[in-house]
């Protein structure tokens, strides 16, 4: 059988690329946790790995690849997060699942703040979620765990849309239509979809950078009392029970 030792040549060489690309992607995470996003260079790696750098070449055409890469990874890893908060209460309705949702992504923010510095506040240009980009399909794996529950709420017929938004601004939400595999989603809802997010990402967001040290020692109740406002925008529970740390 010729065929089987250049198949088990083929089959070492794919492990030891993805064991490469793995430990690539580790080293970029630390440098970027230990010393922040612009350490977060294919020098950098490679020195820390005991390459040189051309040799990373062979893995990533340039930075903007590495750091496209890094982000995927990451977006995928809260994306996986937020699925595991849903999941542990399948029975529970999409209020209140999209309440464990928002909870955990404080969560992981909040344990991971350089992490969610590079997807969200995008430190360096190569973060960016562009259309084509590998980080702009796995943002949108991340969103779709959000975003699907927002839908299931939006079925049961409690969001609270407004009336009368300029057609030339609602044009704007058509790429998130085009997540909604053919939801019917009226652009008024889709509206309502991303004042959500803007006002949990808000709350979250400055309180993981620090934005919130002036006046609160602990920001979790400003926290809980957005994510009730946003939850009764999109119908579904009225306050919830407490948090974790309540």
């Amino acid at each position: 059988m010729p065929s089987t030792p250049r198949t088990s040549a083929g089959g070492r060489r794919h492990r030891v690329r993805e064991e490469a690309l793995a430990e690539i992607l580790r080293t970029g995470r630390r440098l970027l946790v230990e010393e922040g996003p612009a350490a977060v260079t294919l020098r950098a790696i490679a020195r820390e790995m005991g390459m040189t750098a051309p040799g990373l070449y062979r893995y990533y055409a340039g930075h903007r690849d590495l750091v496209q890469a890094l982000a995927s990874s990451l977006y995928d890893e809260l994306a996986a997060a937020l699925a595991a908060a849903r999941d542990r209460c399948p029975d529970a309705g999409a209020g209140p699942q999209l309440r464990a949702v928002c909870r955990e992504l404080r969560r992981w923010a909040l344990d991971h703040p350089r992490e969610f510095g590079l997807l969200f506040a995008k430190p360096v240009t190569d973060a960016d979620t562009a259309p084509g980009t590998l980080a702009h399909d796995s943002g949108w794996r991340f969103g779709g765990v959000v975003l699907d529950l927002m839908v299931r709420l939006w079925r049961d017929g409690g969001v609270r849309a407004p009336a009368g938004l300029d057609p030339a601004w609602t044009a704007q939400l058509e790429e998130v239509r085009e997540h909604l595999s053919g939801e019917p989603v009226p652009p008024e809802v889709l509206y309502v979809f991303v004042a959500s997010w803007a006002r949990l990402y808000g709350t979250v967001a400055v309180e993981v950078f620090g934005h919130l040290d002036f006046a609160l020692t602990d920001p979790e109740p400003l926290f809980e009392h957005a994510l009730d406002d946003v939850l009764a925008a999109l119908g579904g529970t009225g306050r919830g029970p407490a948090g974790p740390h309540a």
